[in-house]
């Protein structure tokens, strides 16, 4: 629908999808704000580790990756996220109120980007309903 409009009333089909695109990408960046909400709760149980902020940030470019493979079609490529972020806190993982927020933090933030990629992709055709 989106794509047919772009095309209807734009004389540059890339431009519009382009901008698209990059407020997809915005978007991945402040649903931070959203994963904080949702983790508030479970928050305080857990002892902060690592730099700080890296987990946010972290966080940002899980978004950005799960939202590029879910455009691309390549969403096996997903998996090798969990299993970096998996390896890199494999020794906190035997930590059960971590290993719990990690998975929430973790699924929270690759529900969202999924979400958000299969709507993009729904406006900009890529996906007939």
């Amino acid at each position: 629908m989106v794509r047919l409009l772009i095309t209807e009333f734009s004389g540059n089909e890339n431009i519009i999808t382009a901008l698209i695109l990059l407020i997809g990408y915005i978007l991945m960046g402040i649903s931070s704000i959203l994963v904080k909400i949702i983790l508030k709760d479970y928050s305080s149980n857990i002892e902060v580790s690592g730099i700080k902020g890296a987990g946010n940030l972290i966080g940002i470019f899980e978004r950005i990756f799960v939202f590029t493979f879910v455009l691309t079609n390549q969403y096996s490529a997903i998996s090798i996220i969990f299993a970096a972020k998996s390896i890199a806190r494999f020794s906190e993982l035997k930590e059960r109120n971590f290993a719990e927020y990690y998975l929430l933090g973790t699924f929270t933030s690759i529900t969202i980007a999924l979400i958000t990629g299969i709507i993009f992709k729904l406006l900009l055709g890529d996906i007939k309903l």
